[in-house]
């Protein structure tokens, strides 16, 4: 609502003048809304890279996790603040965000993860989701060869998956005596990364199809898409399972039963199409993906502290 203020200035006739307190700071919410939609897939990816710590059998570094987890915050925060033609349809609450400000936290949160991961002689894999994310959206010319990432069906998929997924086991993996634990964690996270992202695709075929984007759901449609995502989760877990039995990777069961359990249960509920997100779906699809790490670990505290 608008609110009109009469002001009379000394030796001038009256004048109006208008403010408009409903546009005063009216782009707040929606840049508090952007700042805040990466915290939970931040805190979830800083658990998943402690996830591969145990996996891989070594010491979980606290800070190694929490850069990590400022790094994934700043990459999401920075490309949920574009204009894609396709976000005004899927996230209606970001419009009028301050991109200014999105800009400005992000870059101090990935300064600061880059400053504790390059300390940490990891300079090449805290600048790797930045300089992905460049190749996909950009591309860079190099001659008359113009390399860019986008474009095709479930590339950003592929590109979310091999990125993250090395992300995470790069982390950890630099303790590691060898080369083989780090590629099953790698493997084994990319694949459930690919499977979350394109899950995300279900939910925003409308925007997708608006703007022309050749998602999986959108090819495939949602029949073969969920196969598709059925057959790589078996598999991921299949390849989890065999490393476990073989001694490649740590005896850790709770992740291993719990991963596959939900991992089912999400690609069943939220691989589908859906007009109108219901807050109850959300928080649902919130717990049981974006959550997942989050209740991986407090599981393992829990009988870890039982059975210790």
């Amino acid at each position: 609502m608008s609110s009109n203020c009469t002001i009379s200035l000394p030796g001038q006739s009256a004048k109006k003048y208008e403010y408009k307190y409903s546009e005063l700071g009216s782009d707040l919410a929606p840049t508090i809304n952007l700042l805040k939609s990466s915290v939970l897939v931040s805190f979830s990816g800083a658990l998943r890279i402690h996830i591969a710590f145990l996996l891989m059998h070594i010491s979980s570094v606290f800070f190694n996790c929490l850069a990590g987890g400022l790094i994934i915050y700043a990459v999401y925060t920075l490309d949920r603040a574009m204009d894609a033609e396709e976000d005004m349809a899927n996230r209606p609450e970001l419009k009028g965000a301050s991109k200014k400000t999105a800009l400005i936290v992000s870059l101090i949160c990935f300064l600061i993860g880059a400053a504790i991961l390059t300390a940490n002689g990891l300079i090449i894999i805290a600048f790797l989701p930045l300089v992905t994310g460049y190749l996909y959206s950009k591309g860079i010319k190099i001659g008359k060869v113009n390399l860019k990432l986008k474009g095709g069906m479930g590339m950003k998929n592929l590109v979310v998956g091999i990125t993250w997924g090395a992300f995470i086991a790069g982390i950890a993996g630099i303790y590691a005596a060898t080369i083989v634990a780090p590629l099953i964690v790698f493997l084994y996270f990319g694949m459930k990364l690919f499977i979350n992202s394109t899950i995300y695709d279900f939910k925003d075929i409308k925007g997708d199809t608006l703007a022309g984007i050749k998602t999986i759901p959108v090819v495939l449609g949602e029949k073969r898409a969920k196969i598709l995502l059925f057959s790589l989760h078996l598999f991921s877990h299949a390849i989890l399972l065999m490393a476990i039995i073989t001694g490649m990777v740590a005896f850790e069961p709770i992740i291993l039963v719990y991963s596959f359990s939900i991992g089912l249960l999400y690609i069943k509920n939220f691989a589908e199409p859906v007009e109108i997100e219901t807050k109850d779906r959300l928080t649902k699809r919130l717990f049981m993906i974006d959550g997942e790490s989050t209740s991986i670990v407090g599981l393992r505290t829990i009988f870890t502290g039982l059975f210790a």
